[in-house]
């Protein structure tokens, strides 16, 4: 059985797709990229994006009762990652204990919604 996971205190989803998912003792959060609540991509490049980014994806996590602590896997998608993976870690890196950080996968792409430079979707733990 599946919960959709749902906040009116995160970035809305678009109408395709949940903000996240609960099944079992995981949730499956939706890729999310640096953008207001209006869609509107936050000023600042790729490292205001990320930090926006990971935010939202801090109150998902919240609203389904896990966060950031207890991720085991994340995704990130990115436009220029030659020219600014090392600038993406910088801020993910401050999300995170040191020598406690998830399973992780980067990717570059092509483009992203709304030409976002970042997007970022992670499954985690549910504690009970």
């Amino acid at each position: 059985m599946k919960t959709i996971v749902s906040t009116p205190d995160a970035v809305p989803p678009l109408p395709v797709f949940s903000q996240a998912v609960i099944s079992g003792d995981r949730v499956y959060v939706s890729g999310t990229i640096g953008c207001t609540k209006e869609f509107k991509l936050v000023e600042g490049g790729i490292k205001a994006q990320t930090r926006a980014a990971l935010e939202n994806m801090t109150i998902v996590l919240k609203a389904a009762g896990s966060g950031l602590e207890h991720i085991t896997k994340a995704n990130v998608y990115m436009a220029n990652m030659q020219g600014e993976f090392h600038l993406m870690n910088e801020v993910y890196s401050e999300f995170f204990e040191g020598g406690k950080m998830p399973a992780r996968t980067c990717v570059g792409v092509a483009s992203l919604p709304f030409g976002a430079s970042m997007e970022i979707e992670c499954i985690a733990e549910v504690p009970r």
